[in-house]
């Protein structure tokens, strides 16, 4: 892995895994049924002030979110892992185009949205098409889970030879102890950075 130091920001993306309105809002999907954590909820101010860095910079801003695809009538396509996991999923909820699909306040717009439908964001997604086009070459990835979305898609971004650097503060999970442990899993695939030190390397980079 090349040092973060070394990257050529104009080629930089700040990408975030699901940060949007069902998992975050009140009144999303989570927030309705009591699913929550201060340390998710904390995520998006954390973050905010790196995305008007990175773009300062020349790079670029990717929100991928997570997606249920309706079907014919609306109902969405729920893997059958996932139904059980979180029976509190309904019709409308993570809905393309929807409030609960949208990117939060604090980080709306996003510069491209990912719509994703499993945990990472490459997995068939148009995020590696909209790299190319854009001349996207290193990733500094935040959002949530930590042990689900984010590690998923590093791990594929390692896979794909992309250089990465993992927010451990500008990512989080339900539960800390598993967010501690997936930090030191994924030291072997991705550069580790909390948000104030990404943000003072952004702001005085040469």
């Amino acid at each position: 892995m090349n040092e973060p130091q070394t990257w050529d920001l104009a080629r930089t993306a700040l990408l975030t895994i699901d940060l949007q309105n069902d998992f975050l809002h009140p009144d999303g999907a989570y927030g309705r049924a009591g699913q929550r954590a201060d340390s998710i909820a904390a995520l998006p101010a954390r973050i905010a002030p790196l995305v008007k860095a990175v773009r300062k910079r020349g790079g670029h801003y990717i929100s991928a979110q997570f997606t249920l695809v309706p079907d014919a009538s609306g109902e969405p396509l729920i893997a059958p892992h996932l139904k059980k996991l979180r029976p509190f999923l309904t019709k409308g909820d993570f809905a393309p185009g929807s409030f609960g699909n949208t990117l939060v306040d604090e980080l709306y717009p996003a510069d491209f949205v990912i719509e994703k439908v499993a945990y990472s964001a490459f997995y068939q997604t148009r995020l590696e098409y909209i790299m190319r086009a854009v001349g996207i070459d290193t990733l500094i990835v935040g959002g949530i889970v930590t042990n689900g979305g984010v590690a998923s898609t590093l791990r594929d971004a390692h896979l794909r030879n992309i250089d990465t650097v993992l927010l451990t503060d500008g990512s989080a999970a339900f539960n800390e102890e598993v967010h501690e442990a997936t930090l030191l899993s994924l030291a072997t695939v991705t550069g580790r950075m909390s948000c104030e030190d990404v943000l003072a390397w952004l702001e005085n980079a040469s």
